[in-house]
């Protein structure tokens, strides 16, 4: 065993003692708190307190012996390295150069293995500007020594050892995620901060009012009555476990990962709003049903306003006006593709009557994409499925944005760190987790464009 690594091994001895000592002072300070104390209790306890302190005295005691015996290892090293015996010179030592006055930066009698060496290569690597000197340093001295071989006419491949391949780790590549365009486009509440249901009342049966049939003849009269509806708060998480090596040893390993996390949160969120079985998107809108085995954009279109006449005669005084239509990547290119000579009969405002439409030229999940030719805003979102129906089909809602509700916790999503579950595999999990209630429900009005003329599009200026 090296002297360096019985230091790292006394260093780990050292650690365990103070921890030791740490736990028999704090054991020390519980039971004088005890009301039944006694005498001996406390004599016992200061015994076991002050053998682990010894202990401690002896620990160090023995790094600092190890660190005194590798300075004077390194002072000798220093010394020997300045000194050159005069028996040693050859004969043509004034034609050579060599390096005299100063130690060469890797000793194979120092480093046989040449760890320094690699542990350097290593740390230029990560961005190690003095680990980089030293290595520029080290080639010097072989260009000093070794001229004639390094000149020779050879390949980085005669060099693997020292053509050393760089990771271009802020270049990293993520894997692609759908995120959140819809519920970044919804209104959002921040959710309670207890209760794993969120409740409204919705009014189902109304008062009313009518004509009187004549003076002092009783007048209309209906009992108003609610209907709770509850809410379920639903819990979001994704685990990682890594190993101590690769946070500790690897270059942007962890926060990479919690990335990555992040990323599923958010997409599962969003996919949750849209296809989650009964209360999803899809699941509570009403069918505007589209039939057609060679469907075109222009007969796309009528749909869209089919399906927002709908949600403003289930909405009536309470629709915001703040529409919004929801639809897959795919979906959009595809309007976009249509080419037609026909014009609407009715301008709309900031829309030029010969345009199907506005395209805002924003990249996805960054909000609005554009405008259709009744002004109504286009969200892109893929989480939207694309083998619905008769198995290629996706599907466009339509939404008064004000009526689809997100409640989120305001801390979410949250990240949990813990290192004493896989801690005997040396392992680090990391979890990130949320809490959110929503529904698209409160008012029945949301609407989508479903059948055979939304099957995957063709791209054919129609």
């Amino acid at each position: 065993m090296t002297l360096a690594e019985l230091i790292v091994q006394a260093r780990t001895a050292l650690d365990t003692a103070i921890t030791a000592r740490q736990q028999e002072q704090d054991a020390l300070v519980a039971l004088r708190s005890e009301p039944d104390l006694t005498e001996d209790a406390v004599a016992a306890r200061v015994a076991t307190r002050d053998t682990a302190d010894a202990e401690v005295t002896r620990r160090q005691t023995a790094l600092d012996e190890l660190l005194t015996e590798q300075a004077r290892d390194e002072e000798i090293a220093d010394l020997s390295a300045r000194t050159a015996p005069a028996a040693t010179r050859a004969p043509a030592y004034d034609r050579v150069a060599r390096v005299t006055s100063e130690a060469r930066t890797y000793r194979a009698d120092q480093d046989r293995r040449g760890q320094g060496f690699e542990r350097d290569v290593a740390a230029a690597f990560l961005g190690d500007y003095e680990a980089r000197d030293r290595l520029s340093r080290h080639m010097q001295e072989e260009r000093v020594e070794r001229g004639d071989q390094l000149q020779r006419a050879a390949g980085t491949g005669a060099f693997s050892g020292l053509v050393v391949p760089q990771y271009l780790t802020d270049l990293y590549a993520p894997a692609a995620a759908a995120r959140r365009p819809f519920a970044d486009a919804i209104r959002r509440h921040d959710l309670p901060a207890q209760g794993m249901t969120v409740n409204i009342s919705r009014i189902t049966t109304s008062t009313s009012a009518a004509l009187q049939a004549t003076e002092n003849s009783a007048v209309s009269s209906t009992d108003i009555d609610d209907t709770l509806l509850t809410i379920p708060v639903q819990t979001i998480a994704g685990q990682q476990t890594l190993s101590r090596q690769a946070i500790e040893r690897g270059a942007g390993v962890e926060p990479i990962v919690l990335d990555d996390l992040f990323r599923r949160y958010a997409s599962t969120l969003d996919s949750t709003l849209i296809n989650q079985a009964t209360t999803g998107l899809t699941n509570v809108a009403t069918a505007v049903t589209w039939t057609d085995a060679t469907p075109t954009v222009p007969e796309f279109y009528p749909k869209v306003i089919e399906g927002l006449a709908g949600v403003e005669s289930a909405l009536l005084d309470q629709a915001s006006g703040e529409n919004i239509a929801v639809m897959h990547s795919r979906r959009w290119y595809w309007m976009q593709n249509g080419l037609s000579s026909t014009w609407p009969l009715i301008s709309q405002p900031g829309i030029a009557a010969q345009m199907s439409g506005n395209n805002l030229g924003v990249s996805y999940g960054s909000g609005v994409r554009g405008t259709l030719p009744n002004g109504t805003p286009v969200i892109v979102d893929n989480n939207i499925g694309t083998t619905l129906g008769a198995g290629t089909e996706d599907e466009a809602y339509i939404v008064d944005r004000n009526e689809c509700h997100l409640w989120e916790d305001p801390s979410a999503p949250m990240f949990i760190r813990a290192e004493q579950p896989a801690a005997a595999s040396l392992g680090v999990v990391l979890v990130v987790y949320g809490y959110a209630a929503y529904t698209h429900a409160r008012y029945a009005h949301a609407r989508k464009i479903a059948g055979t003329g939304m099957a995957a599009p063709t791209f054919t200026g129609v």
